[in-house]
Formats: structure tokens, sequence, C-alpha cells
């Protein structure tokens, strides 16, 4: 081995500066240099949680990770047994960074500032000696007779030209990318892709009376795919292309692959009242029925539904709103508890989550050594992040991947 190793980290994002402190301070002789293909660092870092930088988890309502990362929910198992959420919470705490933890479990800097998480980060790589390098894209990777790997970058700034650089390590930690043109330096390799789609995003509805209730939340609400298994739940956003929030970005992640199949022209089920057991619900109505049998539909809400979602649920089923509980009859029934538990909706598209544009795909777990995360094609490469075949919900969770493959990285890539 090399007296002093030559390390490159290629992407500035949170996966890269972790991987790249860790190293440093695993191998501090090392020579560790981060390249970043924009012209700033950390610019998913910078926006994520509305700019607060949702950073973790508590995962106190994760039972099962499966729930929180819909691919790769076992490697994250393995891996959390050496860098769990704990671990990433002790660690920006200790490098200066006070926490909190929300009501809804995710985690926050007591600043409610990215730039607090950001800082950190610059802060301490470039105290540990790590060297930035912004406006390089890497475009080719060709391994050398002599084991070190050789990087052609693009540069942007101050001059447009293509630089070789050879290294001993190389670490990729870019975030997923869209399109599977992105990952051809590596499958040149030989590694194997799993397309890269979107993950995290809304859902277009046609219906327009529904996206009349735009500003309208719903929580908590279960979602659904009729005739999947794929389901959901959380608070639900009426937005004015369709729905948003947890119960739908969540259910957008685990049915990523279903939905692009399906060209993202679906049918969604919505149970607005949280409640799976139908009978249970059709008590609650023949209960309001008993007590109320005189007074309108519009001024009694089940569940305490919002005014205006309950007023169009009521119209959907054909009903007027002035319309007495006594007057429902059976039928009126029926058709009301399937408005409340089993509400169909149209999905025409997928809606933008600028917040946390995430991809589900990447390199395939399979080509992983998964204790050490290098490349089982290629060695002395190793990789972190999202460019792996791992994604989660929202909540903090693709971050805390993000904190825990790089520090497993930082672990190894200088052996």
């Amino acid at each position: 081995m090399p007296q002093s190793l030559h390390i490159a980290i290629i992407g500035g994002g949170a996966a890269g500066f972790f991987a790249a402190i860790e190293t440093k301070r695993n191998f501090p002789h090392a020579d560790i240099t981060i390249f970043e293909k924009n012209s700033k660092v950390l610019a998913k870092v910078e926006i994520t949680g509305g700019g607060r930088c949702n950073l973790t988890n508590s995962f106190d309502e994760i039972s099962d990770l499966k729930q929180a990362y819909p691919r790769g929910h076992k490697l994250m198992k393995r891996l959390f047994k050496r860098f769990d959420y704990l671990h990433a919470f002790d660690w920006f705490e200790e490098n200066g960074v006070p926490l909190v933890t929300q009501e809804d479990q995710c985690v926050f800097p007591q600043s409610q500032d990215s730039h607090s998480i950001i800082d950190c980060l610059v802060n301490t790589a470039k105290r540990l000696g790590v060297k930035i390098q912004c406006n390089h894209q890497l475009t080719a990777i060709t391994e050398l007779e002599d084991e070190r790997l050789l990087l052609d970058f693009k540069t942007s700034h101050p001059v447009s030209e293509i630089r070789q650089i050879a290294f001993h390590r190389v670490a990729i930690t870019m975030g997923g990318h869209p399109k599977i043109e992105s990952f051809k330096h590596l499958s040149d390799l030989g590694h194997a892709i799993e397309q890269p789609i979107p993950s995290l995003f809304t859902f277009n509805i046609a219906d327009k009376a529904f996206k009349n209730l735009m500003g309208t939340v719903v929580e908590p609400v279960y979602t659904s795919i009729p005739g999947t298994k794929l389901k959901a739940e959380g608070p639900l956003l009426i937005t004015h292309w369709g729905m948003s929030g947890p119960a739908v970005l969540k259910l957008s992640s685990h049915a990523a692959r279903y939905l692009h199949e399906n060209n993202y022209q679906i049918k969604i089920s919505v149970n607005w009242v949280h409640e799976s057991n139908r009978s249970l619900v059709e008590e609650n109505i023949q209960g309001i029925i008993i007590a109320n049998p005189q007074k309108q539909l519009a001024s009694i809400r089940p569940y305490n539904l919002p005014s205006r979602l309950w007023l169009f649920l009521i119209q959907k089923i054909g009903y007027a709103p002035e319309k007495k509980w006594s007057e429902m009859g059976k039928k009126g029934c029926n058709l009301l508890i399937e408005a409340l538990t089993n509400d169909l909706y149209q999905v025409n598209g997928k809606g933008a989550f600028k917040e946390e544009f995430v991809t589900c795909g990447g390199i395939s777990l399979n080509n992983i050594d998964l204790h050490t995360l290098e490349s089982k094609v290629c060695p002395h490469l190793f990789f972190a992040g999202e460019v792996l075949d791992i994604d989660a919900i929202t909540g903090g969770f693709n971050l805390q991947a993000a904190w825990t493959t790089g520090y497993v990285v930082g672990q190894h890539i200088g052996e």
C-alpha cells in the first residue's frame, strides 16, 4: 500500500461529506478530495425539510425498516448495527449542532436552518484537511495496471476542459439520477444498474371539484392502490393539482415501480376516517342518525372531518347538504360509508416534490460487498448514498441512509 493514499469522493452531498470526514478521521494520512459537479456543495441538504434540514428520524414509529426503506431495508438493518440514527444524532450534537425531535419524530437542527448542518459538515471537512473541488463532473473511470483508478472530469470553471487524475481509492456518492445514462461510466465497468425512476412525488388528480378543496389538510388518513397491497397512512394535503402530504408521498415511494409501469395512470383509494373496520364506521353513522334524525347532513361532521371536505363528500354521493339524517336510508348510508372509507380518484400523472427529490434504483446491491460497500466488480471503488439502490419515504430517512453509508465507507476505504 502506498505511504499516502490519494482518495477521491465523487459528489459533494451528504453521503460524500460524511464519507470524507470519517475517512480522514480513520486514515489521517490520506489525501482526500471531494469533487462536486455543481458550483456549490450540499445543495440538496440546503432545501430538504423546507430549508430546515430534516436530517434523521427517531424511528419510534417504525417497527419494520421496510416501512421506511421500500428498497434497501435489509442492508440498512445490517448497517444500522454500526451507525444508526442514535449515532447520527450524537455525531451532530458532538460536532456543535444542537438537535430537536418533533412530535412526528422528524429530527431538525435547533436553529431550524439547514445551514447549521452545511456549516458543520464543510467546516469539519476543511478543518481535517479535506479538499473540495466544485465544477468537476465525472465522465469516465478507467482501471489502471497499478490498481489505481483514472478519473476523467469535465470542468466548467474557471475554464472548460477535461482533466484526468489517478487515485488509489474512489467513493461514488452522487445522488440519485433520473436517467440511466447518468450511470454509464459505472455500467461500463460491469456494474448492474437498477433503472432509476422517481420515488417521492405528489399525485395529479383529474377531479376539478376535488381540487377546489385545495389547502384542506386531513389527518390521519389511509391511502392505497386498489388491487394491490400498496398502502400508506398519515396526513393528506389537497392541492391545486391534486394530492400531497405524507400519506401520498409514502405511497408514491412504496409504489414507485408499480406507478412507473402504469405510466402514473392509476386509481387511488382514500380512507378519510382512518378506520379500517367498516363495521365500526357503520356503527358511527347509525349512532349519528339515531341521535340526530332531524338535523341536516351538513350540520354534523363524522369523525370531525373538515367542513369543506364533508360538504364535498355529501354532494359527491348525490345528496343535498340540507337533507336530514333520517332521510338517508340504507342505500344512502352505504354510499356514505363507501365515500368515507374507500373514496376513489383517478390519478393522471405525478407532480414534483421539490423539497426532497428522490429516485429509486441505482447500483445493484448484488454488486456491492455489504460489509464494506466496496464494489465486487471494480476493486478500490466504493459507494455511499442514493447512488445505491436504496431509497426511503419522507421524514429524514434518506439523509440517515446517507450518514450511515458514508460512515461505513469511511471505515474501510483506506484499508
